[in-house]
């Protein structure tokens, strides 16, 4: 077996894309997108027509307001994708929640409704079927807390700090994704190194401490590893809930027939000695304070995902236009 293969007997794979074509590719069990992903797929010719569907979709329920004509074109291209990503993947996708709600528990929450509305009308059980990615901040956890009870599945994303993850398991988030290559990233340039080992990788031994917590306390809440620099990361890696990799990576670990040897193991982890926390609201603002990168990463995060939700908004005012 090559590496991906390896690396799907001890790890659900989740693609990381917004493509068809590379999701039919590499067979994960599910995928997950966000703005950034959907406004490189809109731009390209083959999805035209869900960019069209759309757009029609929004002037109908917008009537005569710009702004709610716009929400609607966002909300229904999102679920659009949602939708075939579905036909493709047996499991689940995750849809981004806006990122500009981010500090808003009841909008967040709002939004999500919206989305399973829609996703009711395309024919599919939102409960069942689809994630909704919301910012690990502490109004978004509280929003997905909420939602939870509900039966609405949350996937609590941009997520640097372990006091942010196990205030997402004390909410009982479906599943959470630390951002390993981001978190690299920051140490990299605040340290003004070119790299580190696999196995001293920061990104790599945040979400190792995540996962041995989480398995030595017993939360249910899935830890997938997320936005990868490269596939030693993966690598030391493998054995986690979850891992969501692009498509070049996939390819790369396709091409490799190395044996892949399994990192984190649950049952290891229940015989660590790791001492419980719980974070309240001071609690846990205060230690995201106290940690720069967490900080820094979370608020880059967030700007960044509303820059391209930006940008998708007004390609399609455009595309509305041109249309």
């Amino acid at each position: 077996m090559n590496s991906l293969e390896q690396l799907k007997a001890m790890t659900t794979v989740v693609a990381d894309t917004g493509d068809f074509g590379s999701i039919a590719e590499y067979r994960p069990q599910d995928a997950t997108t966000n703005p950034s992903l959907l406004l490189k797929a809109a731009q390209l010719p083959q999805y035209r027509g869900l960019v069209e569907d759309a757009v029609r979709f929004g002037r109908e329920r917008g009537g005569g307001d710009p702004q709610a004509q716009t929400q609607w074109t966002m909300d229904r291209l999102a679920v659009d994708f949602g939708a075939e990503i579905l036909k493709i993947v047996p499991g689940r996708v995750s849809t981004e929640i806006d990122s500009r709600l981010s500090f808003d528990t009841a909008a967040t929450i709002r939004r999500a409704e919206c989305l399973v509305g829609l996703y009711e009308e395309a024919g599919i059980d939102a409960s069942a079927r689809v994630l909704f990615k919301i910012a690990s901040t502490w109004e978004g956890i509280r929003a997905a807390e909420q939602l939870e009870r509900r039966g609405l599945h949350c996937n609590l994303t941009l997520l640097f700090s372990f006091a942010q993850a196990v205030a997402c398991a004390e909410a009982g988030a479906t599943l959470i994704s630390p951002f390993v290559g981001r978190i690299l990233d920051w140490y990299k340039k605040d340290r003004q190194v070119d790299g580190y080992p696999a196995q001293d990788d920061p990104g790599v031994l945040s979400v190792t401490r995540i996962f041995n917590y989480f398995k030595r306390h017993g939360y249910q809440t899935v830890v997938m590893g997320a936005s990868f620099r490269n596939i030693d990361e993966i690598l030391a890696l493998a054995g986690c809930d979850y891992l969501t990799i692009a498509p070049a990576l996939l390819a790369e670990l396709a091409a490799r027939d190395a044996p892949l040897v399994r990192q984190l193991d649950a049952a290891k982890a229940l015989t660590l000695d790791i001492p419980k926390v719980s974070y309240d609201e001071c609690a846990f603002r205060w230690a995201l304070n106290e940690e720069p990168m967490a900080t820094e990463k979370l608020a880059e995060g967030i700007r960044m995902f509303a820059a391209d939700t930006r940008k998708l908004e007004q390609f399609t005012r455009d595309f509305g236009r041109d249309a």
